[in-house]
């Protein structure tokens, strides 16, 4: 299995993660196999640059030819780990505990999973978890053996998309930039619908979010955080 050379400092390294690969149908698709993955797990703290879409430099990402069928309606996992030779679960094998925030997920409708570079217009947001009761979406997924639940809608169209999973870590938000922003883009062909919408209220990447957003620019120490907006748009429903 590949292993990352910048990675090998563990105590720094532990503290990042990637988006590996895919859980569909209870089935792990493979490291890579559909799922863009970088070369070094760091983040994106520039939310004005074209790495904010599906990663990129300076984390250069690894192309990949598979595309993965997904039932709409179904709810795949996106596994996360913080380096790719990593195939624990242990929550130290996902994300540092430190790096609290929300989990989001956007599609985008795409004629080529495979060439599209996710840069620009066209995503809609299917899932959010940000602070609830307590407990911050990251949490959750560093807990739950790196396993990032998001659920295809049922009602749109079939075919090919991009599906960008994302976490973001919010320990030295009080400044920008200063949040760290994770995600990878996983090729996916959406089959299986019970409809054919193709959400017309759609944002670009880079451009759904800015600097200033309460949900990127805020200390989560002091004053003790209460209530969290979750940036970028709303949730789409069906």
């Amino acid at each position: 299995m590949k292993v990352l050379a910048p990675l090998m400092m563990a105590g720094a390294a532990s503290a990042h993660t990637i988006f590996t690969s895919l859980e569909v149908g209870g089935v792990n698709q493979g490291q890579g196999q559909g799922v863009r993955i970088p070369s070094y797990n760091g983040p994106i703290e520039d939310v004005t640059s074209n790495s904010i879409a599906c990663n990129g430099p300076p984390n250069p990402t690894t192309p990949t030819s598979k595309v993965i069928t997904v039932q709409a309606g179904q709810t795949v996992n996106a596994i996360w780990r913080y380096m790719l030779s990593t195939t624990g679960s242990a929550p130290n094998d996902v994300m540092d505990s430190s790096h609290k925030g929300p989990t989001i997920a956007y599609l985008k409708k795409v004629n080529d999973a495979t060439t599209d570079s996710g840069v620009g217009g066209g995503w809609f947001k299917i899932q959010e978890d940000g602070y609830n009761n307590g407990v911050w979406g990251t949490t959750k997924v560093i807990n739950g053996q790196g396993k990032h639940p998001i659920r295809i809608p049922e009602c749109i169209a079939p075919g090919q998309y991009l599906l960008r999973a994302e976490m973001i870590a919010l320990h030295g938000a009080s400044n920008y930039p200063g949040a760290q922003f994770y995600m990878e883009c996983a090729q996916i062909n959406v089959v299986g619908g019970t409809g054919s919408k193709t959400p017309s209220d759609t944002v670009s990447f880079p451009g759904a979010y800015k600097g200033t957003d309460p949900g990127i620019k805020l200390s989560i120490y002091w004053p003790p955080v209460t209530n969290y907006t979750v940036p970028g748009p709303k949730v789409f429903t069906c």
